[in-house]
């Protein structure tokens, strides 16, 4: 709830600042109760009353607080600094060293503000690294999006970019090889990341080497991380059956398509009306992962409830034409290609978020898909209420997809297909998990006794 001691209009523009700046979302509710605190710590007050003095003092009583950490120091400085130089431009607010509180004062047990921020993944706040830094990140949000990467893949290029530069934030140099041969390094030795992390880590600062600062980057040889075998999570069909029984209404429908279609979970939050085709009883899944094109078939169970649930989706977007908000990201240039197409029937998403959202790239108020968190946190929830031991994920319906298939005497590059793996070493591992007689011939000792 925001404080009423703030016009609503400004609540607005300081969240467009938030979006503007980069915040992400699951942070900016702390960012609003860090201002909210502010007003509770000056009742009465205004804002624009308030003299540089006292808000240094403010600003400093966070230092001396018990459990105040360097992170949580940064992101308080920083939604103030938002809100009172950015947004409200206030000339005592102006006067204040801000760069002064944004951490606490180093001391030898302190392994360094900047390093635990980075273990804390928090946001850097760009307003105090160097212009060289925030032009650079400008720079690259621009060569990223002029290139046509995907924004999930541009988000993650933009956080790993600004952990960099806390990395170097202590370094009056500009970045070069040798600290980002540091930085991948650290996040293997002392953050124990997965291979897959540090790969892409290591993608984002090549392309920022590569075409920002336009020189190479040779890191030479370098600590890698190790790759263990895992093996994946399968449900057995007896599982799935209790777990799809503990999923209600949308939910199941997504899950059941997950399992019946073998669909990743951004997969099935991305399908729009078109790409299912009821009369062939397949599904298109367009743009996935390597923006490649497959075609999964539809599972019968899942064709009533999918077009009773497309009726009901059809007159939200209905509504949401009447009220001049029913268009839908489009990808690529379509937008421009196919003026009307964006609130056209057939582009919109199947699954839709309940509430309107502001898109990231054009700002525009639009219904996007669901967020991938609700599906996740359900299906957590329904393998604990069923009885399931075995860590349930969304990923796990993919998985046991692949492997009952191949249990049930399907060949291995039509399951290849189906998944839309480049590589059929990729789906040989759930040859490694096949509950089927002859693949472990071997008798346990203790069954001879």
């Amino acid at each position: 709830m925001f404080a009423q001691s703030l016009p609503h209009s400004n609540w607005q523009r300081y969240l467009d600042v938030l979006v503007r700046t980069g915040v992400p979302e699951r942070y900016r509710q702390w960012y609003v109760r860090h201002v909210e605190r502010l007003m509770h710590a000056f009742p009465g007050r205004k804002l624009s009353a308030l003299r540089r003095e006292e808000l240094e003092a403010y600003l400093a009583g966070f230092r001396d607080e018990p459990d105040a950490q360097s992170w949580l120091l940064r992101q308080r400085v920083d939604a103030l600094r938002l809100l009172l130089v950015d947004l409200l431009k206030l000339p005592e607010a102006k006067q204040v060293a801000w760069d002064r509180f944004w951490t606490q004062p180093e001391t030898p047990q302190d392994g360094g503000g900047e390093r635990k921020a980075v273990e804390q993944g928090t946001r850097v706040a760009e307003h105090f690294l160097p212009p060289d830094w925030m032009q650079w990140q400008q720079q690259m949000q621009r060569s990223l999006r002029s290139s046509r990467y995907a924004l999930r893949t541009e988000q993650a290029y933009m956080d790993w970019l600004r952990r960099f530069a806390l990395f170097c934030a202590h370094n009056d140099k500009s970045p070069d090889s040798g600290q980002a041969r540091g930085f991948i390094e650290y996040l293997v030795i002392e953050r124990k990341v997965s291979i897959n992390t540090q790969k892409q880590a290591l993608n984002a600062l090549a392309y920022f080497f590569q075409h920002i600062l336009e020189q190479p980057l040779d890191l030479g040889e370098f600590r890698r991380s190790s790759k263990p075998r895992r093996l994946p999570v399968v449900l057995s069909v007896k599982e799935v059956q209790r777990l799809l029984e503990a999923l209600e209404g949308t939910h199941h429908l997504m899950a059941t398509l997950m399992y019946g279609s073998g669909l990743r979970l951004m997969e099935v939050l991305r399908l729009r009306v078109q790409d299912v085709d009821f009369d062939r009883r397949i599904i298109t899944v367009r743009r996935a992962k390597g923006d490649k094109d497959r075609i999964v078939p539809l599972p019968e169970r899942c064709i009533e409830p999918l077009q009773a649930h497309l009726a009901e989706r059809r007159l939200q977007h209905l509504e949401d034409v009447r009220d001049g908000q029913g268009s839908v990201h489009l990808p690529d240039a379509l937008a421009r290609k196919y003026p009307h197409a964006a609130e056209s029937w057939p582009w919109q998403f199947i699954f839709a978020s309940a509430s309107l959202s502001q898109d990231p790239v054009s700002g525009e108020l639009r219904r996007h898909h669901l967020h991938e968190t609700s599906l996740q946190r359900a299906i957590r929830k329904a393998g604990r209420n069923a009885g399931i031991t075995k860590p349930v994920s969304s990923h796990a319906l993919r998985h046991s997809f692949a492997t009952h298939l191949l249990e049930s005497g399907q060949d291995i590059r039509t399951v290849q297909e189906l998944l839309g793996h480049a590589n059929v070493s990729t789906t040989m591992i759930y040859t490694h998990v096949m509950n089927r007689p002859g693949v472990l011939p071997v008798t346990s000792p203790a069954d001879r006794l």
